[in-house]
């Protein structure tokens, strides 16, 4: 069941950029005019160059967390290069998804449930057939990745830290 996806708009005023700071994430909402910079997919999807995240009201909130979660997830010496293109192995994909799908639940205006569906309606490809079922039986991997960076403490929660090495 395709629905619309939640859009940066739709979100209060400065929620994403409150859940971000901690990571040093800077978020710049960028008009309607002109090319979104540093978006890997294109309008309207969420750009990254250095610790900045560039969205638009029409960026979808999946977007937005997955580039955010990209920054994070990825070591320093790419953090210290990156434009546009956020790179990143197979683990660190998996430790992407797996994290924003936790930082939603944290985000006003968003829900796990909501972030699993709209990532599911952008296009996210599973073994298991959904992000939902991916999250809950399939996923022990990324949340280990994501434990050994420290990026979740011990009992699977948000560290609020960016991977170092």
């Amino acid at each position: 069941m395709n629905h619309k996806v939640i859009t940066c708009a739709e979100l209060p005023k400065m929620a994403l950029q409150q859940l971000l700071t901690p990571y040093g994430l800077e978020v710049i909402d960028i008009s309607e005019v002109g090319k979104l910079p540093g978006s890997f997919w294109g309008d309207p999807e969420a750009g990254l160059i250095a610790n900045r995240l560039y969205v638009r009201p029409t960026t979808p909130v999946q977007s937005a967390l997955h580039e955010a979660c990209h920054y994070v997830c990825m070591d320093s010496g790419r953090r210290h290069q990156l434009h546009t293109d956020a790179g990143g192995g197979y683990d660190e994909e998996n430790g992407v998804c797996y994290l924003q799908i936790l930082l939603a639940e944290r985000l006003a205006g968003m829900t796990s449930d909501r972030m699993m569906q709209d990532m599911d309606d952008w296009g996210y490809s599973f073994r298991l057939g959904s992000t939902r079922a991916w999250f809950e039986r399939d996923a022990e991997d990324a949340k280990d990745w994501l434990i050994q960076h420290q990026l979740l403490d011990p009992n699977g929660l948000p560290s609020w830290r960016l991977r170092t090495e």
